[in-house]
């Protein structure tokens, strides 16, 4: 289980998914309920690298950047 958090620390293209993990994006507004990021180890924390002074990115953007290095790293298993 991996979580998508403008306060995570590992970027999302430094982890090493496995089949089976699932992802969690929260609304483009507000992201993730607290009590969601705070029940989780910081390393399932994940973020995407983004430069300072840069808007974030939309959801389906975002969901589109994660998904597919996941997808990449199981040799585009499925």
């Amino acid at each position: 289980l991996f979580a998508l958090t403008t306060k995570g620390t590992p970027a999302h293209s430094a982890v090493s998914y496995q089949a089976g993990d699932y992802l969690l994006f929260g609304p483009e507004t507000r992201g993730l309920p607290a009590d969601i990021l705070d029940a989780l180890p910081a390393q399932q924390k994940i973020r995407i690298p983004m430069q300072a002074q840069s808007r974030s990115m939309n959801l389906s953007n975002a969901v589109s950047v994660v998904v597919y290095e996941a997808w990449r790293q199981l040799d585009y298993a499925g």
